[in-house]
């Protein structure tokens, strides 16, 4: 078993784009020096708002592994609502990492033995002139400031690009806003 691989499971509902921010990371985590990057989306016949999720595993070396996550390293969870439908946390190691888009204090969240990161992304996308809803990019922002892996700088170069003709100042924005208001507690 490989220990040199960071494996990152997302989870969302059918349209916020958990999907398009994994695919972001990984792009920047490529330009930040990870020459093992694997995105493995999970979906098939989901409508739009059910649960979904996908797998990320980035690595310094080459990954020839492209089956979906089973133990994650970290999860992201794009709605909090999700923590009374799926049980996100199924597999996390000990002392994983839990980052949340939620409206509460990171000391209302309880995932025992595991860190936990939250920012209130919906509240913070609307904030950054982001129509209610669009939390993909703010997610990023989260996920820079409690993993450390991507600097945030370099993930705002990848969402502007991926970004280009949909407002990108303004999904960089959510994504900085994000970074500067995430807490981090848990353990």
């Amino acid at each position: 078993m490989r220990t040199d691989i960071i494996e990152i499971r997302w989870h969302g509902r059918g349209g916020q784009g958990a999907i398009t921010a994994a695919k972001i990371v990984a792009n920047a985590a490529f330009v930040s020096g990870y020459k093992g990057v694997v995105m493995t989306p999970t979906f098939g016949t989901e409508r739009r708002g059910a649960a979904i999720f996908t797998s990320l595993k980035i690595s310094k070396n080459k990954i020839y592994d492209l089956s979906p996550i089973a133990t994650p390293d970290m999860v992201i969870v794009l709605d909090h609502t999700l923590l009374e439908e799926v049980d996100v946390t199924a597999g996390l190691k000990e002392n994983g990492l839990v980052v949340l888009n939620g409206p509460k204090p990171v000391s209302e969240y309880t995932f025992k033995g595991m860190k936990v990161a939250v920012s209130d992304i919906t509240t913070h996308s609307v904030e950054a002139g982001l129509p209610p809803g669009i939390i993909n990019s703010g997610i990023i922002g989260a996920f820079s400031k409690a993993s450390g892996l991507v600097d945030i700088d370099v993930l705002i170069d990848a969402i502007e690009k991926e970004f280009s003709t949909k407002r990108p100042e303004l999904n960089s924005k959510a994504a900085q806003i994000a970074y500067d208001n995430t807490a981090i507690g848990g353990m």
